[in-house]
């Protein structure tokens, strides 16, 4: 907690992005090469998504994103071609480099690093078989976050349904329920495809169509 009482978010992103780190230090060659649930990227591409930004000052941000109106994939497609040629090792260098979000990804008090990390953390993690445990007060924090974030775009996925934790106090929207843990219904927030086995609810089935499964 702050000297207000409120949150301290940096902090927890700064957690966040130490698991992370341990984490991808234990990872083998061949789990760096592995598909991950963000669609066509490997683990060392979520990686590289994750931490090229805070390596970019306000004219590299723009210039990122100018290009990248012109660019197939956008501006995180440059990020990518950017680190392609980056080893494990160097990749792993890079996120104990950055373990404090900086730039971009420090807005909204480091919420956006926190939210980031989390999410792709778990796109590694579920593919590889490597569950871990979420702490409760940095899980919510990044629920309500991600439901009205722009760039997660979850207010569409979620009209009309109610989401409830069953594992921590989170609760949001109104309508059929869909509930489950809350690392699930994160990633459903997200739009991954092969969570809604850990939910239930009458609105799953709407929630699973929308998603895609």
């Amino acid at each position: 907690m702050t000297r207000t009482g409120r949150p301290d978010y940096m902090a927890m992103a700064m957690a966040e992005r130490a698991e992370i780190t341990d984490l991808l230090a234990s990872l083998t060659p061949e789990q760096w090469k592995a598909p991950t649930l963000c669609e066509d990227w490997r683990v060392r591409d979520v990686v590289a998504h994750m931490f090229s930004y805070d390596e970019l000052g306000t004219i590299g941000l723009i210039r990122r994103f100018a290009r990248g109106r012109f660019t197939r994939g956008g501006p995180n497609a440059l990020g990518l071609a950017d680190y392609a040629d980056r080893s494990p090792d160097e990749l792993v260098a890079l996120a104990r480099a950055h373990q404090r979000p900086r730039g971009l990804t420090a807005g909204f008090g480091g919420r956006i690093a926190l939210t980031d990390g989390t999410i792709h953390h778990q796109d590694i993690r579920r593919p590889l078989g490597l569950p871990r445990h979420l702490p409760a007060e940095r899980l919510a924090v990044v629920l309500e976050f991600a439901r009205t974030a722009p760039t997660i775009g979850a207010r569409k996925r979620i009209r009309g349904l109610t989401l409830t934790a069953t594992d921590l106090d989170w609760t949001t929207g109104e309508g059929p329920e869909v509930s489950g843990p809350g690392e699930a219904l994160l990633m459903a927030l997200a739009g991954r495809r092969g969570i809604t086995g850990d939910l239930s609810g009458p609105g799953l089935p709407e929630l699973a169509e929308r998603i895609g499964g």
